[in-house]
């Protein structure tokens, strides 16, 4: 996991550029999946660890292929005032498509071993090159990546399907000028807030990383693993459902907080029910705290989170400021993993989720602190 958030980021560098320099969608998008199809077959081939964890990263390699292509295709080919129904419709097809990915695993590996689920799932992405092959047409005229930034609907969905985007490569110097005003609280808006993502995605790292072992060390079928992920999905699609509603005349600094804490507080009791629940009776509180934290906590932080840099990165700055976004989210998620490999192997899962839930209250705290700076007046639109 630690190997497969560090891929990620220079994943996202090269991905990016490679788009602006060959500026034809339907290739990248292509070869993504064509290299996802061999990578997926690769794993029945691999029978060692290392070979796994070498698979693997290259998937994470791969995957930040699609990301950027996709979202620019939209406001490619459709009319300007269908882009956000646009990105509405690319979100929820995704999301559809990975909650009939995780069903169909589930009811697969209760008849067949678990190694062999990689043969329908390269089928599919076999389906998926043959339909973009078919299907995707290059578009007239191409846009640079930085348009989607101009767009919130774009913005979001981009960061949704693959939170790094790199429209340069950050210097020292653009991470000391977004923290520098860090002790003045009319600067300290968008200091604390990078702060309080580093946390966030600390403890995203530390949580994710450990819960599939914890889950199997409790009894678990690979079935019921499954039907958990399942539940956290279906909440996390209806929570992002609602959360532009529920935002549209809220605070988003007062979102960001209680989300935080609803989150913080779930891993902290699924950590406490890891001790006093036993056996495969730890399925309740999965099934109870998992789609609270990962399903309804998270769509609606995220969607509070993101708006909140959206609005922060407005300026001449932008592509600096977003490069120093996407390096705090690679490298919190991979120190996260990190801590979570020697935090569950020496201090066990309880102590592992317990300390992600920590983390995830000093971000509340450090985000509550939002609303006493000037800078903090938001504005939803």
């Amino acid at each position: 996991m630690t190997l497969f958030n560090a891929v990620s980021i220079p994943a996202a560098i090269i991905w990016g550029f490679a788009t602006d320099r060959l500026r034809r969608r339907k290739l990248v998008i292509v070869i993504s999946y064509v290299a996802t199809t061999i990578f997926l077959f690769s794993f029945f081939l691999t029978n060692s660890n290392s070979g796994i964890i070498l698979v693997y990263s290259l998937v994470s390699f791969i995957s930040a292929a699609s990301a950027t292509p996709l979202n620019l295709l939209i406001m490619e080919t459709e009319p300007k005032n269908r882009w956000a129904s646009g990105f509405a419709r690319l979100s929820l097809v995704a999301s559809l498509g990975s909650t009939i990915g995780y069903v169909v695993s589930s009811i697969w590996v209760q008849f067949l071993p678990v190694i062999w689920l990689v043969i329908p799932l390269g089928m599919l992405s076999l389906v998926s090159v043959m339909m973009s092959v078919v299907l995707v047409q290059e578009p007239g005229f191409a846009f640079e990546k930085e348009v989607v930034l101009l767009q919130k609907p774009g913005f979001f969905q981009r960061l949704l399907a693959f939170p790094l985007i790199f429209l340069n490569i950050p210097r020292f110097s653009d991470f000391r000028r977004l923290f520098k005003g860090i002790r003045n609280e009319l600067t300290s808006y968008v200091p604390l807030l990078y702060l309080s993502i580093i946390a966030f995605y600390l403890a995203s790292g530390i949580f994710n990383t450990s819960l599939v072992p914890a889950l199997s060390s409790h009894s678990l079928t690979e079935s019921q693993v499954y039907a958990v992920s399942v539940a956290a999905l279906v909440a996390q699609i209806l929570s992002f459902r609602y959360a532009g509603k529920y935002l549209a005349n809220r605070s988003l600094t007062g979102v960001a907080v209680q989300s935080l804490l609803l989150r913080g507080g779930s891993y902290a009791l699924l950590g406490v029910a890891a001790v006093l629940v036993p056996g495969a009776l730890f399925i309740v509180p999965s099934l109870i705290f998992y789609p609270l934290s990962s399903g309804i906590a998270y769509g609606f932080y995220y969607t509070a989170s993101t708006t909140m840099i959206f609005n922060s990165i407005r300026g001449n700055n932008h592509g600096s400021s977003l490069g120093v976004y996407s390096a705090v989210v690679g490298v919190s998620t991979t120190l996260g993993s990190l801590v979570s490999g020697f935090t569950s192997h020496y201090l066990g899962f309880d102590v592992t989720f317990v300390l992600a839930g920590a983390l995830l209250i000093i971000a509340a705290a450090i985000t509550s602190r939002l609303s006493h700076s000037k800078s903090g007046q938001e504005m939803n639109s």
